[in-house]
């Protein structure tokens, strides 16, 4: 039976046998500070997380691993830090610096530097699926949903505290109204997949708060509450009642595209100057308007026309008289009305055309003195202070309403009914900022501990739950329960600081271990014998590299990264067959070339190189990426043309170099691509290879080209130790 087996055998029982009931996880119970156990190689321990690593290895009669030689280890923690890897002035740094707190200084450099919040954004935009288009048959653009992924690397960068970064996400509009980037961090109840022209928008608004519900359970409390949607969980304490609860939180949500992202000083202004302008072109605008206006109404009645009756009648009834669902779908129904009345003025007849196009460019002639249109977020708000009931749905389905239910937090955390407090000068309910309050309080019993679990398993490869959006039965139970413990009531008590748990985790002796094996040595026998997946961290994880770190790793060799910050996603050169479908490359290699968190994240389509090295599909959230080998991986490395084209830009740029010295050449090219001096051996073969390659090809350029070529495909160039 596999390991799982004894675990679903018991969910079965649970299930079938009257009166027999499941002990409560101790993961449900707010976590505690155990102290850090007593062991016996004390002068191994750096910090406390090294006390509970090695109690563990010891009562097991295990021994943990020496610790890495000084460049793979600056490799490894510069690639978990930064994702990119160190600069030969960085490695060379290192070597020279003999003082204790070397590696420290190298860390709080590493932490401090912009790369640091780029590349931790990435595991964040996974979980939440972010992706700058809708998905489905459409696959829309979201011209704004940059500004969500540049909010979340400003607040790593920043290390803006993990509660506040929760609560800005999930209530920053009512929370911190007059903070941009609150505004902006809404965007994370933005993300679902969707498809903007349905014509069923009932079944639309459900999915979207099913969608926004499971993504929350997942990326913030570690557990699958999407099971509970058709009926009870099968194996977690989530009744399908709970889970309606939980989504009655986000039932009064309702879309905003159009909210400058501005404080309330800036916007003032920038509406005083508007109505300025809109008074001096209050003539034309009406003139052009009511040229429109029938074609307008036109457009929007024939797009009404594809709803059902009911959301018609939603539409068609006066604003102050609709019940807050009817607001909700009116809304929803609007976007495509408005949506198709957008090229009214195409339609008109002639003289009509004629006349509306010399009122365009009267209007342009005003252009100057109107004032710059301000940046707007990708948000949302309540629909009113009062949101629409919210019932428990029978298999799911929303034409089967059972039982209203109002919102609380779920019973196996602790439970209790919401009490909103509607925030100040605003038509919200308040509920979202209820929620986000609860999430963040300190007797939670799982938002700190699946946040540091998460990033436990960014530096060592596994989660010490290592089903990292599964707390629950049907997830691997804590490889050492007292440690995440530990973390998550340090995580809470540092202000929710992500840095330093980074911190304290890069410096612990257990994240400094070597990764090598060698099976004659009795330690690393015993070890394999015992625990061959290294559960208790007796050596390090070697890991290979995700498709956004090898592209920027070979940019990076090639010197041509380009590290220009936040904006509009960089849209690079993409193989001829699928350009044209994907989107047309930025017209500047400069700006094609910046790094990869900035590429243009499209559901339907994602950049090949990310593709072949697992990226997730952009629809789901992904706790934890796939690591698959496979025949395209090495494809796109050895016939693409991003790889070819770095390897003969680096190429060129050490032919120059190093005119006639073949030698220096294979050191440098060694160096920039591994991270490590070449040894005699490796360089004695790379000079044999650029000897025979040049009189093969009859051109020394050329054989610099395929040599670094070579060694950006090779597994040291892939893969950290």
């Amino acid at each position: 039976m596999t390991r799982r087996g004894p675990l679903l055998l018991a969910g079965l029982l649970a299930l079938t046998l009257p009166g027999r009931a499941a002990e409560p996880s101790p993961l449900f119970q707010p976590p505690h500070r155990p102290d850090p156990p007593a062991v016996h190689n004390k002068a191994w321990s750096v910090n406390p997380i090294d006390a509970f690593m090695l109690a563990r290895l010891e009562a097991a009669g295990l021994a943990p691993s020496p610790p890495a030689d000084k460049l793979r280890l600056l490799r490894r923690v510069t690639f978990d830090l930064t994702g990119l890897p160190p600069t030969i002035e960085e490695q060379d740094a290192f070597l020279k610096d003999d003082s204790p707190d070397a590696y420290e200084k190298v860390v709080d450099r590493l932490l401090a530097s912009p790369r640091y919040g780029e590349h931790m954004a990435t595991d964040w935009l996974d979980l939440v699926r972010y992706a700058e288009t809708d998905g489905f048959k459409a696959d829309d653009l979201r011209p704004e949903a940059y500004r969500y992924r540049d909010y979340v690397i400003r607040s790593f960068n920043a290390d803006l505290p993990y509660d506040r970064f929760l609560r800005q996400q999930l209530a920053g509009e009512e929370l911190e109204p007059d903070n941009p980037d609150a505004i902006i961090a809404t965007g994370f109840l933005r993300l679902w997949p969707d498809e903007y022209n349905a014509a069923n928008l009932e079944q639309r608004r459900q999915e979207i708060l099913d969608d926004v519900t499971e993504t929350t359970g997942l990326a913030v409390l570690g557990m699958t509450f999407g099971c509970a949607r058709c009926h009870d969980h099968k194996f977690d304490p989530i009744p399908q009642n709970d889970y309606y609860r939980l989504q009655a939180f986000f039932a009064p949500m309702r879309s905003r595209d159009d909210v400058p992202v501005l404080d309330s000083k800036a916007l003032k202004d920038y509406q005083s100057r508007l109505a300025a302008w809109e008074e001096a072109t209050k003539d034309i605008r009406n003139q052009m308007d009511a040229l429109t206006a029938g074609k307008r109404e036109d457009a929007r009645k024939n797009a009404l026309t594809k709803f059902r009756a009911e959301i018609r009648e939603a539409e068609l009834t006066s604003p102050d008289k609709r019940t807050a669902y009817q607001e909700i779908i009116a809304l929803m129904a609007e976007q495509q009305m408005d949506r198709a009345a957008k090229d009214a003025a195409a339609k008109l007849p002639e003289e009509q055309k004629k006349r509306y196009q010399e009122l365009e460019q009267k209007l342009g002639a005003m252009a100057p003195h109107r004032p710059e249109a301000p940046p707007t977020a990708m948000s949302v708000c309540d629909v009113g202070p009062q949101g629409p009931p919210t019932f428990r749905l029978q298999t799911g389905d929303w034409r089967k309403p059972k039982n209203e239910v109002t919102a609380g937090f779920p019973a196996f955390l602790g439970g209790g009914e919401a009490k909103p407090t509607p925030p100040a000068g605003m038509e919200g309910t308040g509920l979202r900022s209820e929620l986000a309050e609860w999430l963040t309080r300190k007797d939670n019993p799982l938002t700190a501990r699946v946040m540091v679990n998460r990033l436990w398993q960014h530096h060592f490869g596994v989660g010490v739950v290592a089903t990292p959006s599964d707390f629950g039965a049907m997830g691997e139970p804590p490889t050492h329960p007292e440690l995440l413990d530990w973390l998550a009531v340090e995580f809470m008590d540092s202000g929710w600081s992500l840095k330093h748990m980074h911190r304290l985790m890069v410096l612990s002796a257990a994240y400094r271990q070597d990764s090598r094996i060698d099976a004659d040595d009795s330690r690393c026998a015993k070890a394999l014998e015992m625990d061959r997946d290294d559960h208790l961290l007796w050596r390090a994880r070697r890991r290979r590299l995700e498709g956004e770190e090898i592209r920027d790793a070979m940019l990076s060799a090639s010197g041509e990264l380009n590290l220009r910050m936040f904006g509009v996603s960089a849209r690079p050169k993409l193989p001829d067959r699928i350009s044209s479908y994907a989107w047309k490359p930025d017209a500047k290699p400069d700006d094609q070339n910046r790094r990869s968190i900035y590429v243009f994240a499209k559901r339907n389509l994602r950049y090949p190189l990310f593709d072949a090295f697992d990226e997730p599909d952009m629809h789901n959230s992904c706790p934890r990426r796939a690591v698959t080998t496979a025949a395209p991986q090495a494809l796109v490395l050895l016939n693409g043309d991003f790889a070819l084209e770095r390897a003969q830009h680096l190429g060129a740029d050490l032919a120059k170099q190093f005119p006639t010295d073949d030698a220096g050449l294979a050191a440098r090219a060694y160096r920039i691509a591994w991270n490590r001096p070449a040894t005699d051996d490796e360089i004695k073969l790379a000079v044999k290879f650029l000897a025979a390659q040049t009189t093969a090809l009859h051109s020394r350029d050329a054989a610099v080209a395929d040599l670094c070529h070579a060694l950006l495909n090779t597994n040291e160039f892939l893969y950290i130790d």
